[in-house]
């Protein structure tokens, strides 16, 4: 049986949760009153967002679907959501093995950008809550590797604003029309995990209106009502949601469902009727709406003010997950694993991530209060983590690392900086993270062989350090020493810190030769 409303009596009885809503109906009122329009349509929308959305509905608190526009890749639409109802097939994977299956189907609407009319339409209904965005942090970006604005960008600022290409172009001008036709309040949240998102979006938002202002395209009312009628909350999103999984596949089509199959799109999207997802989940949301907002807290959410926002993104992203993930990506890569979840059968990694974590990232944590650090830290190493129905890869948590380090380990190094009864040249395990990346970036494994390196903005320059260095031969250190120098990078000066003699000890420990690196981690995490 397929994926479709015409089915629903069928597999209702065979999942664990169908909704207890009259979807037609909830689905008619969505789109003649709509009040959530969500811009990215991928599987963390699907698998999370609008499972909270669900969760909502059924406390009989919501009484709203979502309507849903894909900003990247339309095939998604055309393959995923409309031969399926806009039915999605949640499939929670615990550790132990058991697999939750939940329908979502308060996906009102599925649209591509291609939809101008019926996204304005949305866009001027005046019980219209938010618009919300699952897009990534790219999607905010204005601007090229070079510095300057994106030519399509330009061409935003300098046409009319009607035929705006960018996102961020399409939003600002979706408000002036809302500006220009009732002047209602809104809010934007971005629901990206990237850090302070809500102040990404107003950025760019506040840019292109302010360029069309100049230009001549936009009243100065309109600057006025983007500074005191539309809000741009921060979020904090924390939930794995990887590419769709074979055995799910095969587990759902046991329970009778057919054309289960996963789409790889032209865009290299990977995507399926279905999202797999790890049973942990936070969303932490600045309590800050302009024209109302849908109970959050029915799903889940916790609601905040913009401090303990922040904060508990500073836990999560210096200390309780994100300096774990970076060194077992790493490392797992030198090593040859293939996935984070075999890496936590080995001995000496988790006593380093454990080290990392608890013995000299908790002294310095932020404490957020609504969230404890130590119990945060206590569920990603024995549950989040080795969950073995996880497919997620070393390959994958390595990309971009240059652009992470400051913020992952660079936070507490400052924080033993800045706290006179610590001293930063006593740790040692982070410097050891540091040295492992390092090593990673000779792209020669412990056996001697060499691999592929995940992609990096920074790629160039730093191949161009250590691509010529060789296993047993490190004598010139003055580019390395150079490099730990740079604030950029590690978000300190690590000579200014009193580590970059360490880590290069370590460096030169774990680079020996062939079977260095389990030495080196023996020798220090035995």
């Amino acid at each position: 049986m397929d994926l479709t409303l015409q089915n629903f009596d069928q597999y209702k009885k065979k999942i664990n949760h169908a909704p207890n809503y009259d979807i037609n109906k909830l689905r008619e009122d969505s789109i003649k009153d709509p009040k959530w329009l969500a811009f990215g349509s991928g599987n963390i929308f699907r698998g999370f967002i609008a499972r909270v959305g669900q969760d909502m509905i059924e406390s009989g608190k919501f009484d709203r679907g979502i309507s849903v526009v894909e900003t990247f890749d339309t095939e998604i639409i055309e393959k995923i959501y409309k031969p399926y109802d806009n039915l999605a097939l949640s499939v929670t994977l615990h550790k132990n093995g058991d697999f939750d299956t939940n329908l979502i189907a308060n996906l009102a609407e599925a649209l591509t950008l291609s939809d101008k009319d019926r996204i304005k339409e949305i866009a001027l209904n005046k019980n219209l809550e938010l618009m919300s965005f699952t897009i990534t942090e790219k999607g905010y970006n204005l601007y090229a590797s070079n510095g300057e604005l994106m030519d399509v960008v330009k061409s935003d600022i300098e046409g009319d604003p009607k035929d705006a290409k960018h996102l961020m172009s399409i939003v600002t001008n979706l408000l002036y029309e809302r500006y220009m036709d009732s002047k209602t309040p809104l809010t934007l949240l971005s629901l990206d995990n990237a850090s302070h998102n809500g102040d990404l979006v107003k950025k760019s938002v506040m840019m292109i209106g302010q360029a069309w202002k100049d230009n001549g395209k936009v009243d100065d009312g309109f600057i006025k009502y983007l500074n005191n009628d539309i809000s741009f909350p921060l979020s904090m999103i924390d939930k794995i949601t990887p590419r769709p999984a074979d055995v799910v596949k095969d587990f759902v089509e046991e329970l009778g469902f057919t054309n289960m199959d996963t789409v790889i799109t032209d865009k290299n999207t990977y995507i399926a009727p279905f999202v797999n997802s790890e049973e942990a989940e936070y969303l932490v949301i600045e309590d800050n709406f302009k024209n109302g907002r849908p109970p959050f807290e029915e799903g889940g959410v916790y609601m905040a003010d913009r401090d303990t926002v922040n904060n508990v993104e500073t836990m999560k992203v210096t200390t309780c997950l994100n300096p774990l993930h970076t060194t077992l990506a790493t490392y797992g890569c030198i090593l040859s694993y293939q996935s984070i979840a075999e890496e936590m059968k080995d001995e000496q990694l988790v006593n380093l991530i454990k080290k990392i974590g608890y013995e000299e990232g908790l002294p310095v944590v932020i404490n957020p209060g609504i969230i404890n650090p130590q119990e945060f830290i206590d569920e990603v190493i024995n549950i989040r983590l080795p969950n073995p129905y996880m497919p997620d890869t070393p390959q994958r948590i390595a990309t971009d690392t240059s652009q992470k380090m400051s913020v992952r380990f660079g936070q507490t190094i400052k924080g033993y900086m800045n706290d006179e009864s610590k001293n930063a040249a006593s740790l040692t395990y982070i410097p050891l993270a540091i040295a492992g990346w390092l090593r990673y970036l000779m792209a020669i494994d412990d056996k001697g062989n060499k691999f592929d390196l995940s992609p990096d903005p920074l790629m160039g320059e730093l191949e161009e350090i250590f691509s010529s260095m060789k296993l047993g031969e490190i004598q010139d250190i003055s580019a390395i020493k150079e490099l730990l120098a740079n604030e950029k990078i590690f978000g300190v000066n690590l000579l200014e810190a009193g580590l970059d003699e360490k880590i290069i000890k370590f460096f030169r420990e774990l680079s020996a030769g062939p079977g260095a690196v389990r030495a080196t981690l023996k020798k220090y995490l035995a």
